[in-house]
C-alpha cells in the first residue's frame, strides 16, 4: 500500500501518523505498542490531526537517529522495516512493525513491568501485570486455561455436573478428563487445568473471582436506569442457557403472542445473540481481573462485553474476515464437544451473515478499556419506562410477600402461567430453568401450585411420564396447551 492510499486511511489499531521526531517517547510507545498487538505502520512526515503533508527535511538523516532511538530504547530488540515514499514532492518516512514473537517489547526507560504497551484503536495503552503475562504466555504457545493447578486435585471438579452437560454425548472417565485437558499429570499426580475449574470447579469463583456473568435490562438508551438484573455463577455451558433465558424473558415482555406462537418470531435476534455469547464465554481473558462478562440489555440494542483485547496478531478486521484464534482451547474444546461451537472460526462470520439475513444493522465490534464489546442492534426499539419499573418493582415486593405468606395474587399467578406456556413454546425447559425464567431464586409454593394447575389442565405434562424424579425431566406443551396459546394469541391480536 503507498503512501498516498495510506492518507486517505483514518488512525486506528495499525495505524498513526506524526508530524515529527521532536518526542520521540509517544512515537516510541506507538512501535511497542505496534509490536506487542497486531503490527502496524508509523507514517512520519504528516499532520496528525488535519493530515496535512508536511515531509520531513532530512529523510536520510532522520531514518538514522529513529533506527538509533529504536535500537536503544527498546527491548527486547526491534527491527522494524523503514522505507521512503514521496507524496506532494514531500518525502515521508514509513516505519513497518511486524507482530513480534519476542513479545512483550518494552521502553527501557521505564523498564518490563511499566514499559510495555498495547494498541487499543487508535491510542496506546500501558498493559498491566495480567497482560503482560498473557502476551509471554502467547508468545511461548501457551494458553492461560491449559495451565495445571498444582495445589488442587480431581476431588475440586464437579464432576456430576461436567456429566450432566456431557450426558448422551461421551462418558466422562479419568482417560477423557485427561483427554481434554480437563485433567493433566503435574509432579506424578492429576490436577485440574484452570479451564477445567472454570468450567466446572465446585468452587470456581474462589479461584477465578471474575469468571461470572452479570446481565441487565436497563430502561432507555444507557444505564442510568436498571430494570432487572442477575448474576450467575453456574458452570460456563449451562451459563449459556441461561443468559438466553434471559434475554427471553425480557423479549416476551412486549412481544406479541400470536407472533410467536405462529411464526417463531422474538422481539430479538436470539441465534444472533446466542453466537455473540458463546464467543464471550469461549473467547475472555480469564486472567484478567476486576470485572465480569457483562450483557446489557437497553431498549434499541443488546451489548455482550467480555475482559481481554485481541489475541496478538488479530485486528476486528481479521475477525469479520473470518481469521480466528483460539484464546482458550481447553474451554473452546468442551464447547465444541457440546455442539456449542459448530465449526472453528466461524462464529463471528455467522454473526454477521444472521445479522444480514435478518435485515439488522452490522453489529458493532470494539476493543474498550482492555475488553471486547459486541453491540447488537435491534430491528425496532423494545421501549420501557420508569412507570413500568415501578410496576416491576410492586410486583417483586408482592411476590416476596406472598412467598413469606404462602399467597399469591390471582393476577399474578396468571400472568406467570402465561409467561411459562410461551417460554415452552420453543422448547421443553427444566423447573430451574423456569424458575429463572420467573425470577425465582426458590422452588415457593406458589409456583409448585402454578406447574401442578398447569399439568391438571393438560396444558404442560413431563417429558419423561415415567420418571417424574428424574434429573432430566423436563417439561413441555401439551397439543392443548398449544391451542390455548393460539387463543391467547387471538385475543392479545
Amino acid at each position: 500500500m503507498n503512501g498516498e492510499t495510506l492518507l486517505t486511511l483514518n488512525e486506528g489499531k495499525t495505524l498513526e501518523f506524526k508530524r515529527d521526531l521532536s518526542s520521540p517517547k509517544g512515537l516510541l510507545k506507538t512501535l511497542v505498542a505496534f509490536a506487542n498487538t497486531a503490527g502496524g505502520k508509523l507514517i512520519i512526515g504528516v499532520e496528525d490531526k488535519t493530515r496535512q503533508v508536511i515531509g520531513v527535511d532530512f529523510p536520510l538523516d532522520d531514518e538514522e537517529r529513529l533506527c538509533s532511538l529504536i535500537a536503544d530504547s527498546i527491548s527486547p530488540r526491534l527491527v522494524p522495516n523503514v522505507e521512503m515514499t514521496t507524496v506532494d514532492n514531500r518525502t515521508l518516512l514509513i516505519v513497518e512493525v511486524f507482530p513480534s514473537n519476542s513479545r512483550p517489547h518494552f521502553l527501557r526507560s521505564e523498564g518490563p513491568e511499566n514499559g510495555v504497551y498495547v494498541r487499543l484503536g487508535s491510542t496506546n495503552r500501558q498493559a498491566d501485570r495480567e497482560l503482560i503475562g498473557e502476551l509471554r504466555r502467547s508468545a511461548e504457545g501457551v494458553s492461560f486455561d491449559e495451565m495445571p493447578l498444582p495445589e488442587l486435585s480431581a476431588d475440586d471438579l464437579d464432576i456430576k455436573a461436567a456429566r450432566r452437560a456431557f450426558a448422551g454425548k461421551r462418558e466422562l472417565d479419568e482417560q477423557e478428563l485427561i483427554t481434554l485437558k480437563l485433567l493433566r499429570s503435574e509432579q506424578g499426580r492429576l490436577a485440574p487445568t484452570k479451564g477445567a475449574m472454570i468450567l466446572f470447579g465446585r468452587e470456581r469463583i474462589f479461584h477465578f473471582p471474575d469468571a461470572w456473568v452479570q446481565c441487565g435490562r436497563f430502561i432507555g438508551h444507557d444505564k442510568t436506569d436498571i430494570f432487572d438484573h442477575i448474576e450467575l455463577d453456574e458452570p460456563l455451558p449451562q451459563a449459556v442457557e441461561s443468559i438466553m433465558l434471559f434475554l427471553k424473558k425480557h423479549a416476551m415482555r412486549g412481544a406479541d403472542f400470536s407472533e410467536i406462537q405462529r411464526k417463531d418470531v422474538w422481539s430479538i435476534p436470539l441465534s444472533v445473540l446466542r453466537e455473540v455469547v458463546i464467543n464471550a464465554l469461549v473467547h475472555t481473558d480469564y486472567s484478567q481481573r476486576g470485572a465480569p462478562i457483562r450483557i446489557a440489555f437497553f431498549d434499541d440494542r443488546i451489548e455482550v462485553e467480555n475482559p481481554g483485547i485481541l489475541l496478538p496478531g488479530m485486528t476486528i478486521e481479521d475477525m469479520k474476515s473470518g481469521v480466528s484464534k483460539i484464546r482458550n482451547p481447553v474451554i473452546a474444546r468442551v464447547f465444541r464437544e457440546l455442539k456449542l461451537i459448530e465449526q472453528w472460526g466461524s462464529g463471528v462470520r455467522n454473526i454477521l451473515h444472521q445479522s444480514r439475513e435478518m435485515g439488522l444493522p452490522e453489529p458493532l465490534v470494539q476493543e474498550i478499556g482492555m475488553r471486547l464489546r459486541f453491540t447488537i442492534f435491534l430491528a425496532e426499539p423494545q421501549v420501557l419506562d420508569k412507570q413500568q419499573s415501578g410496576s416491576r418493582s410492586g410486583r417483586a415486593a408482592r411476590s416476596e410477600s406472598g412467598a413469606q405468606s404462602g399467597a399469591q395474587s390471582g393476577s399474578e399467578s396468571g400472568a406467570q402461567s402465561e409467561t411459562v406456556l410461551l417460554a415452552l413454546s420453543g422448547a421443553p425447559l427444566s423447573a430451574a430453568e423456569l424458575m429463572h425464567l420467573l425470577g425465582l431464586e426458590t422452588k415457593t409454593g406458589a409456583f409448585k401450585r402454578m406447574i401442578k394447575e398447569l399439568q391438571q389442565q393438560a396444558l404442560i405434562e413431563y417429558i419423561f411420564p415415567d420418571k417424574p424424579t428424574s434429573r432430566l425431566q423436563k417439561y413441555r406443551l401439551t397439543e392443548n396447551g398449544k391451542a390455548h396459546l393460539t387463543s391467547m394469541g387471538d385475543s392479545h391480536a
